[in-house]
């Protein structure tokens, strides 16, 4: 298995939106990293951060270079020993033209993801945005084949995922439309209803599903003690509306979500993503029917094990074993 959508091979192994920045160039403390044996992407597609059309300044203030001006943003929480982080990015950035025109996406030679998502208040005006940014695709210079992920899921724009879900049919079918081969991966929350999923699925050439975003803070509390995580049910990040889980304690969920699309006889290629932080847990997302493994949190908190679970989720998925 790998995920090969529209004749072009994007490997087994993705690196999550926002991991490793809009161009793949990463984060500040990747300099401090890459001196840590296993911390490499070798083997890994790169999702881009997701970009929105306008510039966005979000909570977490950018410099002229996309990097973050807080030496440690104050809308990102991470505990270490729990393998879990909270943020409350809020989908910061310069907006579309100014990363086109920066050039780097021009440069890369292998097949990547970029990851888009409409922000504007009023549902036509959301179309509107994702019809304007695939122009600006259809105009480009990329050396590389890319696909297009549209992002109905991050928690920090004040948009309910579960809303947004009732949009992506039409979306996927705009952006096909519009970009012709490119293929169409949307990516969702697990708060969103499985069977909703199978819906999107059977109305429109969507091409793969990549499962799934961040949690909102507070929600799910039947299956996340929010109380023996963070020691209190209001967030650390509260004065940012919140935040985002990821990690360690969401990959149960993850899993078990997957195996309920495969068992709501959804047939696309799915990318199994959220607290992936051993070889143990690609078994895992094989064996519920996952065909690509993403991995994004565990390179922050256990970069040791990065290169070691690209190279074993490469050798099972490709395989098939």
């Amino acid at each position: 298995m790998s995920l090969k959508l529209r004749g072009i091979d994007f490997g087994s192994v993705v690196v999550a939106s926002g991991t490793l920045n809009f161009f793949g160039q990463g984060w500040p403390y990747h300099d401090f990293y890459k001196m840590v044996p296993g911390f490499s992407f070798n083997g890994a597609t790169l999702i881009t951060k997701t970009t929105t059309l306008t510039s966005r300044g979000g909570n977490m203030p950018l410099d002229e270079h996309f990097q973050p001006k807080e030496f440690r943003p104050k809308c990102i929480y991470v505990d270490f020993l729990k393998g879990l982080a909270l943020n409350a990015v809020g989908l910061s950035g310069p907006g579309a033209i100014a990363l086109f025109n920066e050039g780097s996406w021009s440069h890369i030679t292998k097949p990547f993801i970029i990851s888009f998502m409409s922000v504007n208040s009023d549902k036509g005006d959301r179309l509107d945005e994702l019809v304007s940014f695939c122009e600006l695709l259809k105009v480009n210079n990329f050396r590389s084949k890319f696909a297009l992920e549209i992002n109905i899921s991050c928690p920090n724009t004040q948009h309910n995922p579960v809303d947004l879900i009732d949009e992506a049919i039409e979306l996927v079918n705009t952006a096909n439309n519009l970009l012709g081969s490119v293929p169409i991966i949307i990516k969702i929350s697990i708060l969103i209803d499985s069977r909703t999923i199978k819906k999107v699925v059977d109305n429109s050439p969507c091409d793969a599903i990549d499962v799934s975003n961040t949690v909102p803070f507070g929600q799910l509390p039947e299956v996340i003690d929010w109380q023996k995580l963070f020691g209190t049910i209001e967030s650390p990040l509260k004065q940012f509306g919140g935040g985002g889980l990821s990690g360690k304690p969401i990959f149960p969920l993850v899993a078990d979500y997957i195996n309920r699309l495969r068992n709501s006889d959804v047939n696309l290629p799915l990318i199994g993503g959220g607290g992936v932080f051993s070889k143990a847990d690609c078994e895992v997302l094989r064996r519920v029917g996952a065909d690509a493994v993403s991995i994004g949190t565990v390179a922050m908190l256990r970069p040791w094990r990065v290169q070691g679970i690209i190279n074993y989720a490469n050798t099972i998925l490709r395989r098939g074993l």
